[in-house]
């Protein structure tokens, strides 16, 4: 018999944690090669954590809801095999050679390597997840071992520390944003009073879930970072719609793709921004940050309804076909739940198609670290007026709006603009007899 460790893969070259969120497998369930052995998730996307290795799992080194940083042991798995293992075991990196006891080796295991050593001066053993919110927190050491545990043998749990922090009444109330970079978090500052909300026996009261908590730190992160401000300008597409259904049928049959508008907006925008590069920027502190690549986000649905942003890498270098593929691609993996760390990684521009909804147009908020958004409207069909030599008259076109939001403190009103102006332009000039 041998043992393997089972460590948090690297899931990207910005995330260094995740929570834990699910136990697909537990103490004693027989494990194949390749098969998901629990569910995580970082602060952009879930995903499972797959065994390298067949065998059975004899110890979960962390619980649901833990915090556990990239290259953590996270589980061992023993396998039938008699040779030495890839990855050395645990008892011949950190379990003392006299601690023969399986639950004290998960105790020293977890207090000397897999948690941050921030109370260790206590008797007491505090979960990854309880000392990192306590440390968020304040709550110091003498206040934590005060809590009474519900857990087993008295620990003290994840709903025992925000039961007794939200009783808590602290001297100084601060504006505090969990899991957002520290490159865009705002200025702390006092919490406004919060006005209570009346609920009566009627009333259903929901917890949110993670991914629309993260999202709601994120919103109030960026407005309290960029100084928001909108310019709006009404595009006739007509050419792009009577394209589109000329062409549909034929893209789809020779490249097995359906032929959205989305890339055809998207490619647009890449245009646009390779004239005007001060959109493609961020901001650090006192210093701007030009991009060299052009990354665009595209917000998309989640299975559970929530947003999410992948993104595609260099989109200006690709043709209208190859936009088409990544749109398509990001698209279905987010409504399949089958994105991957990377894929909202690294965007530089975000689009996001609020006429989905039926919306003429929005204020989108930007996407920290980012300097611009933009809003495409529903297409509808409109009244307008058309120029001709022989004069001018009124006909029926297809119209939308396109609402661009961008940060103020570096982005001037003619800068933001005159770049959705550019991307107007784009569209209406669009060739009818182009080939895709």
């Amino acid at each position: 018999m041998a043992r393997f460790e089972l460590r948090l893969p690297k899931m990207g070259e910005s995330v260094a944690e995740a929570t834990i969120t699910n136990w697909l497998k537990q103490v004693g369930d027989k494990i194949e090669a390749d098969e998901a052995v629990l569910e995580i998730a970082t602060d952009k996307v879930d995903s499972e954590v797959p065994s390298e290795v067949s065998g059975v799992l004899i110890e979960q080194l962390f619980d649901k809801d833990d915090l556990v940083q990239v290259g953590q042991v996270i589980a061992i798995i023993e396998t039938e095999s008699d040779g030495v293992s890839e990855v050395e075991s645990v008892e011949e990196v950190v379990i003392p050679a006299e601690a023969v006891e399986i639950e004290k080796t998960i105790d020293v295991v977890k207090e000397a390597v897999l948690a941050p050593q921030v109370f260790s001066n206590s008797d007491k053993f505090f979960s990854p997840l309880v000392k990192n919110i306590a440390k968020e927190e304040g709550v110091s050491l003498s206040e934590l071992e005060s809590i009474p545990g519900s857990g087993k043998e008295g620990r003290v749990t994840k709903e025992d520390i925000l039961k007794y922090i939200e009783n808590r009444k602290p001297d100084v109330e601060e504006v505090k944003v969990t899991l957002i970079p520290k490159s865009i978090q705002p200025t702390v500052q006092k919490s406004q009073q919060v006005v209570p909300v009346s609920v009566n026996g009627e009333d259903e009261v929901i917890e949110m879930d993670r991914m629309r908590k993260l999202i709601s730190g994120y919103m109030v992160a960026s407005l309290q970072t960029s100084a928001h401000v909108q310019s709006f300008i009404e595009v006739d597409v007509t050419n792009i719609v009577k394209w589109r259904d000329k062409v549909k049928t034929a893209f789809e049959k020779r490249e097995g793709e359906k032929l959205t508008y989305t890339p055809i907006f998207m490619e647009a925008v890449a245009k646009a921004i390779k004239d005007f590069p001060g959109i493609n920027i961020s901001v650090e502190g006192d210093y701007i940050i030009k991009k060299k690549n052009i990354n665009l986000g595209m917000a998309a649905a989640l299975p559970n309804g929530n947003l999410i942003v992948p993104v595609i890498k260099n989109a200006d270098q690709l043709n209208l076909v190859g936009m088409a593929k990544a749109v398509n691609d990001l698209a279905n993996r987010a409504k399949t739940g089958k994105l991957k760390p990377d894929d909202t990684q690294g965007g530089t521009y975000t689009v996001t198609n609020v006429g989905t909804f039926g919306s003429v147009f929005g204020t989108p908020i930007i996407n920290q670290p980012q300097v611009g958004i933009l809003a495409l409207g529903a297409i509808r069909k409109v009244p307008a007026v058309i120029e001709t030599p022989d004069g001018d008259f009124i006909g029926i076109r297809q119209k939308m709006f396109l609402s661009h939001s961008y940060d103020h403190r570096v982005v001037d009103g003619a800068l933001g603009g005159s770049f959705v102006k550019r991307v107007a332009e784009y569209l209406e000039a669009f060739d009818l007899d182009r080939d895709f």
